[in-house]
This record gives structure tokens, C-alpha cells and sequence, in this order.
């Protein structure tokens, strides 16, 4: 189709945008006004992956360029029209990629993004670039938003004008248009002209953008030496090399983290780095960052993780490198650029690729040791990874068995030994701190920290002086599952199965149910008519060798699943096995005292299953009928 026939289609289409698009669109316009300069970055960096884009597709066709193989970014003002524009000569768009990519919003953490925005500027300036809504930030300096638009190598010489005020609808049509490419035009508002300035201009690129690996170009004033009259030339803004491909001595800390935040669309610091070329038969260099804080999606990120660029000879390939980098590993950013991987490598080819896997286990023992280095050497920064990413940490126990080694020296967990305070303990720790005759770690896992602690279970640990690691994340109780043993210490959780404590750890006289020791026991036939009367609801109803202050406590069997997370699965739809847990009893408490004397069997019933009920409530897990425990335990506090 000729540009005359493009042109002489219906007149421009309005649409309305998506709902959760225009919730974005209301957010950006009238509550981020203090980090206002974060939209040029926002631009600056789509023009860059449209360049990127543009660049990896004519490895195979270089037609594409269309003769222009210039690839840059301009950056132009016009005070009298109050604009601002943003161009790129990359990939360009046609219709229904405009439609798509700004019409709409696909990402799935975008309802995250909106739930997590607080009306704090500086703290909601962080999301910018996190969710795919980028773009929506050129509406915090502009009133109006122009897009023309021609997808590189398209038959048709036509492309695309989409405008939009930031309201509720945006029009589009189609337009003549000779360049492919893309170009913003901004109309800024009064109380942005700021941003005609080119010197302010010239300061955000340096600060946000300067390792770019394309020119960012500004027009600059030149004085002709022979004429003597002025002119305006393109001239280059940032340094437009690719950091990585630099000597670490060149590269200072303030570039670091520049690229950092380019790369990440973060404002805060990274928290630490690692920067490394490998040279021989295979070469690579890798730029590996751990950030300050978790983005808000990481927990959507395991199956679309977008954090570590993949580059051949300083070709980007993609973004979203899964075959480089584990789940676990998903909030690591950075660079990987190989010499050695065929230009027109694609997911399924990187995935059968030998080098890649020698890449992606280096990627992998690289972050770990710069995880490590972290651990040993700054205590306090590290505290603030594992606030950040200690739980996602915890998955590579499951998922990585061949460097379990080198991740569970790094995990960190509260811990009895520090009573009214978290603390956090190290597996090397607990075990030089194991009491004498102790064989096993104790652990037991509940639904956050303060039902840990005060967890029944614990009592005849905290009487012998027995250090138990309490575990909260939802993620531990299926680490455990895989979890045995670390440096030959097999784990136990304190709430499964039986509990043999005779020998080890302080022995105090006074103690009701002291392991091991001659404890009151409950009569065979007072056991026998509880778990008669709690039918199928236990396997065992026995004497407890764990309590020493509570009157009950539920322990289910070593492989079985905590009920917490049992509660958690039921509330997601997910079929649950059937638990049988036994119930165990303090021979010592009153309550327990009352039901060995009971004679009345309605009443020794009733009794039975309140010390069910509150020991199911204390583990996590829920009643089927609430009101009826109710009722049970007003009618034990009124005889």
C-alpha cells in the first residue's frame, strides 16, 4: 500500500483507555510532582530497547534499517511551542502495537502497582519503571502527549499518530510518515518549562542515562570559524559506551550505581555489586547487582523475571534471561555479555546451548559468592538483603540441590535465643551453641513470628535451655519438606512427632513434664475415652512430654503438612491430604486434672474437645463450627 492510499483511511479513531490505565494515568498526573525528571529516563530507556530491538532483528535482515543504521536517541526543545521531544530511529510501532503498549496495560503486577501507590511521592516515584507504566509518566509534566510512529521494515510507508490529554480517551490515526522510528513530543505544562532548559536537559541524561550504548544526542549552537555565523549541530550527551565493557579501574562507584539505576528504573543504591571478565576458552563478562529494596512484583516474577540482560558482543539479545538465572536468584539485575554465544540465539536455542549452561552456572556461583562476601564482611547490609530477599532466598534449597552447600550457610532465621526480640541466626551459629547430648536442630514453623514464639511446643525446650530456630515464612514449611540436614545435623521440628529430650540440656526438678524424666502420666483409660470421643478428628490421644504450662497441644506426623499452610491451600482451592494429628495432654495442668476426675461422660466429651479445639487454634488451624467452641467454653466458664 502506497503512503497516498495509507492516508486516505477513515479519520482519526478515539478509544478509551482500559480502567486500570486510567487509574495509572490519574495517579501519575496528580500525584508524583516531586520526582517529576523521572519521565525523561522513563523515555530515554524505550527508546533504547526500541533501538536494541531494531538492531537484534536486522542480525537477520538488515533491510530493516532502511539505509539508516545510525541508531541514536535526540532530545530537542522548542520554547515557542512549549515542547519537548523524544525520537528514536529503532523499531518503531504499527497500529496494533500502539494499541497494545499504550492503550492498554497487560502487565500482571500492574494491580500490585496500583495497590501499592500511597500518595507518597518519594516512595511511589520508585514503582515508576517497575510495572511496564513508564511511559504514563509523561504526563506528570505534560498536558497533552503526541506519538509518531512507523514500524521498521513494514510494506506499508505508513505510520501512526496516537495523542492523549491524560484522560479518560486517546486517538489515533494514521499518518504519512517516511522514518521508522519513534517520536514522543511532550506539550508541557506551565509549571514544567523547566524542562525546555537544555542545561537541566544535559544533567538528567548524565545523571540517569549516560551508559547507554547509544548516542543520546542535543542540539548544540557552533560558531563556523570562517563564516563566523552561528548553527546548530547534533552533538553526543552521554558517554554511549557500554559500562561493563570498561576496566573495573576506570569505573568508579558513582557509575555504578548510574547504571544501576538506568538498569533497574530504581532511585535508591544498589546494595552491593560484582563485576567480572572471563577470558580463555570461553569469554564473558558479567555485572551482577543486588538491590537496596525488593520490587513490589517479585513475588510475581518467577515466571517472568526481567532482570538480567543478555548481550552478544554488545548485541542485546533479551531481557528476560530465565535459562541465566534461577528462580531464586530472580531479584538479581545486571549484564551478561558473551563472546562466545551465536548472534542469532534465540530462548529455545539458549536453552540446548552448552556455553549458556556453563554461563548460567557462573551467573549463579557469581551472585552466590557476591551474597556471601555481603554476609562475612557487612553484617548490617546484610540484614538488609535478608529483610529484602531472605524468604525468595529459601526457594534455592528446594531448587538448586547442587548449590544447597554454598545457600544454606547463607540463610538466617529468629530463634528462641533472644527472647522478646527477632534475631537472626545462622545454621553456623545454632550448631556451636547446641547443648551437650543435643543431635538435632529444632525448628518449628507457624504462620508469622509472634505464633512461633509463644508456640506451646516450645515450653519444655525454653525449660532445658534448648535453642529452637522459629520459622515464619510462608516459604519454610515446604523448604523444610527438602531441608535434612545441615553439616551432618538432621533437622526436627519440635511439632512432629515424638520428642526425646532425656539427657540433653539444663534438667529442672520443678518441671511438670520433664522429657525423660518420671512424669505424671495420664491413665490408659482416660486416654482411650478421649480419643473415643474424638472419633476420626486424632490418631492418638497421649501423655505430653512437651508441656510444661499449656493443657494441650496438637503434634501431627513427621511428613505431615503444617496446618497453617494446610489453612492456606484450602483458602487458594487446593486439595489438602487428610491429617490425623494426635493430641497430647499436660498431666500437670488443672484443666487436664478436671477431665481425669470427670465422671459425667456428656461433660468429659465436652471437655475433650475443647482441649482439641484450642490446642487446633494455638497450631494455625480453623474450626468447622466456631460458634459451637463458643458455646462449649461459656459452658465451662459458668459451672
Amino acid at each position: 500500500m502506497s503512503e497516498a492510499q495509507a492516508t486516505e483511511k477513515p479519520a482519526t479513531e478515539t478509544h478509551k483507555f482500559q480502567a486500570e490505565t486510567r487509574q495509572v494515568l490519574h495517579l501519575m498526573i496528580h500525584s508524583l510532582y516531586s520526582n517529576r525528571e523521572i519521565f525523561l529516563r522513563e523515555l530515554i530507556s524505550n527508546a533504547s530497547d526500541a533501538l536494541d530491538r531494531l538492531r537484534f532483528q536486522a542480525i537477520k535482515d538488515d533491510s530493516v534499517y532502511e539505509g539508516d543504521s545510525d541508531l541514536s536517541i535526540e532530545i530537542e526543545t522548542d520554547g515557542d511551542a512549549g515542547t519537548l521531544t523524544v525520537r528514536d530511529n529503532g523499531i518503531g510501532m504499527n497500529r496494533d502495537d500502539v494499541m497494545e503498549n499504550i492503550g492498554t496495560i497487560a502487565r500482571s503486577g500492574t494491580r500490585a502497582f496500583l495497590d501499592r501507590l500511597s500518595g507518597d511521592e518519594q516512595a511511589d516515584a520508585h514503582l515508576i519503571g517497575q510495572f511496564g507504566v513508564g511511559f504514563y509518566s509523561s504526563f506528570i509534566v505534560a498536558d497533552r502527549v503526541t506519538v509518531l510512529t512507523r514500524r521498521a521494515g513494514d510494506e506499508e510507508a505508513a505510520g501512526v499518530r496516537w495523542e492523549s490529554d491524560g484522560g479518560g480517551e486517546y486517538a489515533i490515526e494514521r499518518i504519512a510518515r517516511a522514518v521508522h522510528g519513534t517520536e514522543v513530543i511532550l506539550h508541557l505544562k506551565d509549571s514544567a518549562r523547566e524542562f525546555l532548559d537544555d542545561w537541566n536537559l544535559r544533567s538528567l541524561v548524565t545523571r540517569y542515562s549516560d551508559h547507554i550504548g547509544f548516542p543520546i544526542r542535543m542540539q548544540e549552537s557552533v560558531k563556523d570559524e570562517e563564516s563566523g555565523e552561528e548553527r546548530t549541530e547534533w552533538k553526543d550527551v552521554n558517554k554511549a559506551s557500554a559500562l561493563w565493557t570498561l576496566p573495573k579501574s576506570e569505573i568508579g562507584d558513582e557509575e555504578y550505581q548510574s547504571f544501576y539505576k538506568y538498569l533497574s528504573h530504581d532511585l535508591d543504591d544498589p546494595l552491593c555489586w560484582a563485576h567480572n571478565k572471563v577470558e580463555g576458552t570461553q569469554s564473558y563478562t558479567t555485572l551482577l547487582y543486588i538491590p537496596g529494596t525488593a520490587p513490589m512484583d517479585l513475588m510475581l516474577q518467577r515466571d517472568e523475571r526481567t532482570g538480567l540482560r543478555l548481550y552478544v558482543k554488545r548485541v542485546f539479545i533479551m531481557d528476560a534471561a530465565q535459562q541465566l538465572l534461577p528462580h531464586y536468584l530472580r531479584f538479581v539485575r545486571g549484564v551478561v555479555d558473551s563472546d562466545d554465544l551465536p548472534l542469532n540465539v534465540s530462548r529455545e536455542l539458549l536453552q540446548e546451548n552448552e556455553l549458556s549452561g556453563k554461563i548460567r552456572s557462573a551467573v549463579i556461583r557469581r551472585s552466590l559468592d557476591l551474597i556471601g562476601k555481603t554476609a562475612q564482611d557487612d553484617h548490617e547490609t546484610y540484614e538488609r538483603f535478608w529483610t529484602e530477599f531472605g524468604a525468595v532466598l529459601k526457594e534455592g534449597i528446594v531448587e538448586d540441590f547442587g548449590n544447597r552447600e554454598r545457600i544454606a550457610p547463607l540463610l538466617r532465621f529468629a530463634s528462641t535465643q533472644g527472647e522478646g526480640e527477632r534475631q537472626d541466626v545462622d545454621l553456623a551459629a545454632y550448631g556451636e551453641r547446641m547443648q551437650e547430648g543435643q543431635e538435632a536442630i529444632y525448628y518449628i514453623t507457624a504462620e508469622n513470628y509472634r505464633a512461633a514464639a509463644n508456640s506451646p511446643h516450645l515450653e519444655v525446650f525454653r525449660k532445658k535451655g534448648i535453642e529452637v530456630l522459629l520459622m515464619s515464612d510462608r516459604v519454610d514449611e515446604w523448604m523444610m519438606a527438602y531441608f535434612h540436614d545441615f553439616e551432618g545435623k538432621p533437622f526436627k521440628s519440635v511439632a512432629k512427632g515424638d520428642i526425646d529430650l532425656a539427657g540433653v540440656g539444663a534438667v529442672e526438678p520443678e518441671t511438670a513434664a520433664d522429657a525423660g524424666d518420671d512424669s505424671p502420666a495420664i491413665d490408659d483409660e482416660v486416654l482411650k475415652r478421649a480419643q473415643e470421643a474424638l472419633g476420626d478428628q486424632v490418631s492418638e490421644v497421649r501423655t505430653s512430654r512437651r508441656l510444661t504450662d499449656s493443657a494441650s497441644c496438637i503434634v501431627l506426623g513427621d511428613q505431615e503438612m503444617a496446618l497453617h499452610l494446610q489453612r492456606l491451600l484450602e483458602q487458594a482451592g487446593q486439595e489438602v491430604p487428610d491429617s490425623r494429628p494426635a493430641l497430647e495432654l499436660n498431666p500437670s495442668h488443672p484443666l487436664v486434672g478436671r477431665l481425669v476426675r470427670e465422671s459425667d461422660p456428656a461433660r468429659f466429651e465436652e471437655l475433650s474437645v475443647v482441649l482439641f479445639e484450642q490446642a487446633l487454634l494455638s497450631e494455625g488451624g480453623s474450626l468447622e463450627d466456631p460458634a459451637a467452641f463458643v458455646r462449649r467454653v461459656n459452658a465451662l466458664l459458668t459451672r
